[in-house]
């Protein structure tokens, strides 16, 4: 049985902290961003009271340096108490470059959090002398300086993330939609399907939604539509395992039609039906199947 596991997340301003404690929480650990270090012990000790016992990922760094500075003396502490290995405590320790670091503040234009008019550079070699104990107790040092935040984001996710729990991490939805309504502005790739024939026009159909099989059918012998949708699926199932590698937590794939009644919906019905067939774990949501047709337009 894995122990629960506390990581303390630490290193220079500017290397990454934000991004990894992002990832922690993809991970479903419990995060706290800028904990005064004195109050860590406790802290952990609420968290293993929880039923069953939960991961935890907490920042702390120079934001307080006062408070910071008896973080090598608390982590020293927990680690003598812990003799047992009743739980794992890690430290991660990101680091950089200093030419790097510079250049991410010029980006930012924000100012290091020990600045104090002497000049970037300088406030990043005090930083470090300050951090000289709490480095020397690091389970892990991860240099940032050639990772953006979609590169470290995937190297937490592969250290800290068992392959079951990193595998669910990517989940896909599909949805249809009515264009007349607009656009959902959370759709990673739209697909218009206002193209193909529109069941609206037969008067037994116009009611009925792309779930009935009556629309359905109709949709389906539609000039183009099988030739259309076998494309898509190719190349839905081409992209997926490259969208996951990226390090995507979630894709959208939005089918739209005039009203999002009928071809959106026989197509998201059935590419959802096809994902599924193929292991990906996929959601069905049809945004605006149950909207009424308004003032006689089409659907």
């Amino acid at each position: 049985m894995r122990k629960p596991e506390l990581v303390v997340i630490t290193g220079v301003s500017g290397a990454g902290k934000t991004v990894a404690m992002r990832a922690f929480e993809d991970l479903n650990y419990f995060t706290t961003d800028n904990l005064p270090a004195e109050m860590l012990p406790e802290y952990w000790r609420l968290m293993q009271k929880q039923n069953p016992v939960i991961n935890a990922a907490v920042v702390i760094d120079l934001r307080s340096e006062k408070i910071f500075t008896d973080l090598s003396h608390v982590v020293q502490k927990m680690l003598n108490q812990n003799q047992d290995q009743a739980y794992q405590l890690k430290i991660l320790f990101l680091d950089a470059t200093d030419a790097e670091l510079v250049a991410r503040y010029k980006e930012t234009r924000r100012h290091h959090p020990l600045s104090a008019g002497a000049g970037t550079l300088d406030d990043i070699k005090k930083e470090r002398h300050l951090l000289d104990n709490i480095k020397s107790l690091a389970t892990e040092v991860i240099d940032t300086s050639n990772f953006g935040p979609r590169e470290l984001r995937k190297n937490i996710l592969g250290q800290y993330g068992d392959r079951q729990a990193h595998s669910n991490l990517f989940k896909v939805q599909v949805m249809s939609f009515g264009f007349k309504y607009g656009a959902p502005l959370d759709a990673d790739l739209v697909v218009d399907v206002r193209f193909l024939d529109n069941p609206y026009y037969d008067p037994k159909l116009r009611n009925h939604t792309g779930i009935d099989q009556d629309v359905y059918n109709y949709v389906w012998q539609s000039t183009g539509a099988e030739e259309f949708y076998q494309k898509e699926l190719d190349l839905i199932n081409w992209a997926l395992p490259r969208y996951k590698t990226e390090g995507r937590s979630t894709l959208t794939i939005a089918f739209g039609c005039t009203g999002g009644q009928h071809r959106s919906v026989a197509f998201a019905h059935r590419m959802t039906q096809a994902l599924q067939n193929n292991d990906w774990p996929v959601t069905e949501y049809h945004r605006d199947m149950q909207r009424r047709k308004d003032n006689g337009q089409q659907v």
